[in-house]
């Protein structure tokens, strides 16, 4: 059992992002899980009770009650299927339904289902380019309507390609579960327990979303202002829905710590994949995704450190007329220039002078410009600066 807690700071050298504690403060309890094998055991046995039918919109019968007696009677809705099988669409399915019939998911929602039925079924039949849809459904539920074309990711699959690199999720690898800060000591705990508060394993009817660290195996980058060792954590997680309510996305990165809020602080070298559920897109799951999540799991952080170590030793100016003309060719006015360098100095404690220097304050700066637009300019700059000399 490692027990070791790490001394962690110097978070305004990266960004934090919000990506995991989104996710975390929008779960309840019944779509968060403690190990990956919990995971995949719910997303799959959805998966096995689940079929697919691709149809003629013409041989889809949409039914409302003739004679409702009550309130919710009237908002009951099912498709009628050739052999005269029934399924109700789920609140995200009807959505989709309306879509591919080019009409107002909300406004149809608040009609007498007697109306949506005759209205949704001629937009199925005639608003649309293509005559066949496809439904996913399971136990007489309408999961998903999507386009013939959607090629659909099970989130099993996903969940299965994240246990080939990280077992069950919970330390039985390298990849598990990240640990919390404890913001007194700023030291960081990798082994606090995982709990349905603390966990990253998350699940729904519609998606899945699952974020693992390296944690047990920090990567020194610099030096915190104490002098004790800078030390960052390769992170990555996924997310995809079969229903189609998003795309497939895998981030892979390196961040300082992860707070009992679950937000991430001091990200650097953020990446992301993201693949559309179009027609081929299993297919490339299998070749892309997949061997990429495989890589960077077994790869070593030894590109990370070459990367500093080569922005610190880029010297790009020997005094501040060229660290003034340079951060000029980077279309920075004046004003903004002047202030970047005093920011090198005063958090660096040195003139701006190497790749790394110009790059420090060029973030630092960012944090303090309130257009979002362009902070995340001014920061994309900043990361091209380090990806130029890091080549």
């Amino acid at each position: 059992m490692h027990s070791t807690a790490f001394k962690v700071g110097n978070f305004d050298k990266g960004i934090m992002r919000t990506d995991l504690t989104r996710q975390w403060m929008a779960r309840p309890a019944d779509q968060r899980f403690l190990s990956l094998s919990s995971l995949k055991s719910s997303v799959l046995a959805r998966a096995e009770r689940s079929a697919t039918l691709t149809i003629d919109t013409r041989k889809i019968d949409v039914i409302a009650p003739s004679a409702p007696n009550t309130a919710a009677e009237m908002h009951d809705l099912w498709l009628g299927l050739p052999g005269g099988d029934q399924i109700a669409p789920s609140h995200w399915s009807f959505g989709q339904l309306c879509s591919l019939a080019k009409a107002p998911a909300s406004h149809y929602r608040t009609l007498p289902s007697q109306i949506t039925a005759d209205a949704l079924a001629y937009g199925l039949r005639y608003n649309r380019n293509a005559d066949e849809v496809k439904l996913y459904s399971s136990d007489q539920s309408l999961l998903a309507a999507t386009g013939p074309d959607y090629g659909r990711i099970f989130d099993h699959e996903v969940v299965d390609a994240v246990m080939q690199v990280a077992g069950d999720g919970i330390g039985d690898t390298r990849w598990k579960v990240p640990g919390v800060l404890d913001w007194g000591s700023m030291t960081y705990n990798p082994e606090h327990p995982i709990s349905l508060d603390t966990t990253t394993l998350f699940a729904s009817d519609r998606d899945v979303f699952i974020f693992l660290v390296d944690d047990r195996n920090p990567v020194e980058v610099g030096k915190l202002p104490s002098g004790d060792p800078d030390l960052m954590f390769r992170g990555f997680y996924i997310t995809n829905s079969e229903v189609g309510s998003g795309s497939l996305r895998l981030a892979a990165f390196y961040l300082r710590a992860v707070c009992c809020n679950r937000i991430m602080w001091g990200v650097e070298g953020f990446e992301e994949i993201t693949m559309r559920h179009s027609k081929h897109a299993p297919s490339r799951f299998m070749e892309q995704a997949r061997p990429a999540l495989k890589s960077f799991a077994d790869g070593s952080a030894r590109k990370l450190v070459e990367g500093v170590e080569k922005a610190k030793a880029a010297k790009i100016a020997a005094d501040d007329d060229e660290a003034l003309a340079f951060l000029s060719s980077r279309d920075f006015s004046r004003k903004r220039a002047l202030e970047i360098m005093e920011t090198v100095e005063r958090e660096e404690g040195r003139k701006a002078r190497t790749a790394w220097d110009f790059a420090q304050g060029i973030s630092a700066f960012a944090r303090n410009v309130a257009n979002n637009d362009d902070r995340v300019q001014i920061e994309v700059e900043a990361r091209r600066i380090l990806d130029k000399v890091s080549r």
